[in-house]
């Protein structure tokens, strides 16, 4: 990556506006602000990567397709849909995302060819069924979610976020962050039927 995500000094944080416009100008294909922009968010994006991926190397690489992705689909940006900033964060949290169920898609194949010849006892085989329908019904009850509570729940419960952290990124203040958590927790609650 460029010096600006190496870890050197963070960039000054864009004027209010700055970035939405720099994002209709790289719709246009200005390159000139596209480095502007790529000087701006780089350090964020490296850095929310790093926290969801874990791996330096692959970090990088994520955090490099998410700004080629901002390059090519920058016509793709709605200002009524939240910030340039969140819209960018959301493209990162979402590759990163990708990166680690491929990482996990994998290993979990490495590890099915590695235990096909050994036939697991019967109460290995229970839990493993009992644990695979858990987190279906926890799947099936976060897809009830409104998607503002999903990503809050996601981010904070899944991914480790702070609320602060979480609220950054979604581009929307702590309150609303915290009111989005409550609400989607005591839906989900209800869903699985936990008793309070």
């Amino acid at each position: 990556m460029r010096a600006a995500a190496q870890g050197g000094p963070a960039p000054a944080q864009p004027l209010p506006g700055a970035l939405e416009s720099l994002l209709e100008r790289i719709s246009r294909g200005d390159r000139e602000a596209f480095d502007t922009l790529y000087t701006a968010v780089a350090g964020s994006v490296l850095g929310l990567a790093r926290r969801v991926v874990r791996n330096p190397a692959q970090s990088e690489e994520v955090a490099q397709e998410v700004l080629i992705e901002v390059w090519r689909c920058a016509s793709r940006f709605d200002a009524r849909q939240g910030s340039a900033m969140a819209w960018i964060m959301t493209l990162a949290h979402r590759r990163a995302v990708d990166r680690v169920r491929s990482a996990q898609a994998s290993a979990d194949r490495e590890v099915r060819a590695g235990v096909r010849d050994h036939s697991p006892a019967f109460d290995e085989v229970s839990e493993q069924v009992e644990r695979r329908l858990e987190r279906e019904q926890v799947r099936r009850c976060l897809r009830q979610l409104t998607e503002l509570q999903h990503e809050s729940v996601t981010l904070a419960y899944y991914r480790g976020y702070t609320y602060q952290e979480t609220a950054e990124v979604l581009g929307v203040a702590l309150g609303t962050v915290k009111t989005r958590l409550r609400d989607g927790l005591i839906r989900l609650r209800d869903c699985l039927g936990v008793s309070s």
